[in-house]
């Protein structure tokens, strides 16, 4: 009897390196790029350069303007690959491809650590929190939940 439940317990680990540990990886991952390291300052150091050689004939307040775009497509980027692992964690392999309540779930997770991503960079000198990035963050997570759905339903007809 013990011997079984080391069984189920081993396969419980499998479960959650296989499935929660990419999630756990890339909320790190969103975590470390919330920091001072990230911020407008810092990349614009890079992008916006590239846009003057790619561009040179567009105006200053136009490239910083394609420069806040990149980096809010980033947000929409990072949080629609999250929103991607949570569904999977949350699937956990089964046979079943959809269910609403994974859905749920993932956009839940989704929205609570956008928040709790905003809230951390509250605490950077370089950073700024911001209720429309937790929106913009949530807006991946989604588009992420309606790609799923579509694939899925896209294979049933």
């Amino acid at each position: 009897m013990g011997f079984c439940f080391l069984q189920n317990t081993s396969s419980v680990y499998k479960k959650i390196m296989l499935y929660w540990f990419p999630v756990i990886l890339w909320m790190g991952a969103i975590f470390w790029m919330s920091t001072g390291m990230f911020s407008s300052e810092h990349t614009s150091r890079f992008i916006m350069p590239f846009l003057r050689f790619l561009f040179p004939s567009l105006l200053p307040q136009d490239i910083e303007m394609i420069h806040g775009v990149i980096r809010k497509a980033g947000h929409v980027t990072e949080y629609f690959i999250l929103g991607l692992l949570l569904f999977r964690a949350f699937r956990g392999g089964s046979a079943q491809a959809w269910r609403p309540r994974w859905t749920i779930y993932t956009i839940i997770g989704v929205v609570f650590y956008a928040a709790t991503d905003e809230y951390h960079q509250s605490f950077s000198n370089a950073r700024m929190a911001s209720l429309m990035d937790v929106g913009i963050d949530s807006v991946g997570g989604i588009l992420s939940q309606i790609s799923i759905m579509l694939w899925r339903f896209r294979k049933v007809n």
